[in-house]
């Protein structure tokens, strides 16, 4: 699913346009995506939970050549699936 299907499927159960739609989904998107910037931990209930994770330096092969390369320390970012969403995914 892409972000437009999710907007079109928002403005075809309200009676919003779809680019007002569009405006409000990209709100939250560009809020959460601040606040894990930020290094906050962004809960949505019964959806899931969003967190920053740093990831160790660590040694890693090449394949094609087989040798040691050293990867850096980075961070990423985690979900973890709420309650909800877990039983309705089962």
């Amino acid at each position: 699913m892409t972000k437009k299907e999710i907007v079109a499927g928002i403005a075809d159960r309200t009676d919003m346009k779809q680019i007002e739609v569009k405006k409000v989904v990209q709100l939250a998107l560009d809020i959460i995506v601040d606040s894990l910037s930020k290094g906050e931990t962004v809960e949505l209930r019964n959806f899931g939970i969003f967190k920053v994770k740093s990831r160790k330096a660590r040694l890693g092969r090449n394949p094609k050549t087989g040798e040691s390369v050293r990867i850096p320390e980075k961070k990423a970012v985690t979900f973890k699936a709420g309650l909800v969403m877990k039983d309705r995914v089962r």
